[in-house]
Formats: structure tokens, C-alpha cells, sequence
């Protein structure tokens, strides 16, 4: 089992630095009968990209820290954090691990702390990574679906949700499983 949360713990950290660091968070949408299209514009936490018939990218950072939604803000430091808490859990994790194998033979009891703290981590972790990601894929459908917002203005869920979805749920696995393993 600790073995399986290591897994999922590291998996689930890349998982979450590459969600933080992709701009596919929300990506063009294309609603109407066109099926001719010259462009695909993504926006991601840190940046805006335009794919010009698949062949040219041009990505810009945000040009200024205040200008942002205040949301955006907000998720950037969630990510941010979380990408943190994951490096931590997983060295947590990785010296618990060699702590209670170094230990197993002094009996089933000797589960280190580090074990129950890399569990914890890791939830917390998982946790953070699943507000930014569930709120702005409930943003975009709920502004697909909203006949006041222009067609040109309509996104569809982007890559990096799903990756932080897939790391939200691997980062709370490892946690479940190393907080067992201390139960």
C-alpha cells in the first residue's frame, strides 16, 4: 500500500504542476455551423494562447499581476500552493516510506509519523487542486449554456481540467491510503 501511494502521490504531483503550468484551462468554443476555423484561443492561469489554423502559436503572459480577475488571482495562488504541499507530501511520503520499511521489524506498529502527515498533505492537496479546477469548469459550462454571453465569448473545458481533475483524484487516493495505513 505504501508503495501504491507513492505512486499515486507522484503521479498526482505532476499531474498538478502540469494543470498549473498548461494554458488549456478554458479553450474556444465552436457553437455555430462554421466549420471553417482559423483559430483556437485557450487561456490558462498565467497566459493566453492563438493556434492559427494549427500550424502557428502565439502565447502572451498576462501583462500585469493587478489586472487579473480577482479570481484568477485567487486560483494561481491555490495551484501554487498546492503545487508545494505536493512536493512536500511526496518527500513525506518517500521518507516514510523508508522509515517503516527500515523499521518493519519491530512489528506492524512501527508506522512512522511521516506516514500520517504525508496522508494528510496529501488530501489537503488534493483538495486544493480540485477548487480551482471544479469552479472554472463550473464557470465554463455555465456560460456555454447562457444565451446573454456572445458565441464568440463561449469556452469549453480545457485539457488542464481534466489533468487537475485526474491529479485532484490520485493526490486524494495517496492521502486515503496513507492515512489507512497509519489507521
Amino acid at each position: 500500500l505504501h508503495i501504491t501511494g507513492l505512486i499515486f502521490g507522484g503521479v498526482g504531483m505532476v499531474g498538478t504542476l502540469a494543470a498549473t503550468a498548461m494554458p488549456q484551462w478554458r479553450v474556444s468554443a465552436y457553437v455555430d455551423g462554421n466549420i471553417v476555423v482559423f483559430e483556437t484561443i485557450w487561456e490558462g492561469l498565467w497566459m493566453d494562447c492563438i493556434s492559427q489554423l494549427g500550424i502557428r502559436l502565439q502565447c502572451k503572459f498576462y501583462d500585469s499581476v493587478l489586472a487579473l480577475p480577482p479570481p484568477l488571482e485567487a486560483f494561481r495562488a491555490l495551484m501554487c500552493v498546492a503545487v508545494a504541499l505536493a512536493i512536500a507530501a511526496f518527500l513525506l511520503a518517500i521518507v516514510g516510506v523508508k522509515y517503516t520499511q527500515q523499521r518493519g521489524k519491530d512489528g506492524p506498529q512501527a508506522v512512522s509519523i511521516f506516514i500520517l502527515a504525508a496522508g494528510v498533505a496529501f488530501l489537503l492537496t488534493g483538495s486544493l487542486v480540485l477548487i480551482p479546477v471544479s469552479w472554472t469548469g463550473a464557470g465554463v459550462v455555465r456560460d456555454f449554456y447562457d444565451p446573454q454571453v456572445p458565441v464568440p465569448l463561449k469556452r469549453e473545458l480545457g485539457a488542464a481540467l481534466y489533468v487537475g481533475w485526474a491529479s485532484a483524484a490520485l493526490l486524494l487516493a495517496a492521502g486515503a491510503i496513507y492515512c489507512h495505513c497509519w489507521c
